[in-house]
């Protein structure tokens, strides 16, 4: 019974076998303009290294300017806002100017003084003269 039980395993070993799948060999890296670029020698570590700081320069060049015109556009945003304010303090103005010349006319100023309980007069004002007489 045991080489029974051994055969059959045997058995089952052999029907893996015949499913494993050969495998493709791995491509190597594609040779295209980069590639050559940096495996050729055209730009090698000590060149890159070497560039390191000039190319560190240039990207904090570029972040100042990025910077620079974000600033620019706020203070472009902040001037067009308060340009705004300012007209809006133009028309309060103008709107408040008006009002006092239309409550400072001499119809409205006797419509308010009634309300008061002030009421105008009849007679038409009267000049006062004061003589000076000489003193000794």
């Amino acid at each position: 019974m045991t080489n029974r039980l051994r055969t059959e395993v045997q058995d089952g070993e052999e029907a893996e076998a015949d499913l494993i799948v050969e495998e493709k060999p791995v491509k190597g890296i594609p040779d295209n303009v980069f590639t050559q670029l940096f495996t050729k020698g055209f730009v090698s570590t000590e060149a890159a290294t070497n560039a390191l700081p000039f190319v560190l320069y240039v990207a904090f060049l570029g972040m100042v300017y990025i910077g620079n015109r974000h600033l620019a556009e706020k203070n472009i945003h902040d001037i067009d806002k308060i340009g705004h304010e300012v007209k809006e303090m133009s028309w309060a103005y103008k709107s408040t100017k008006a009002d006092l010349a239309f409550k400072s006319m001499l119809t409205e100023v006797s419509k308010r003084a009634d309300t008061l309980g002030i009421k105008e007069s009849l007679q038409p004002p009267q000049k006062i003269t004061v003589t000076q007489e000489d003193e000794q």
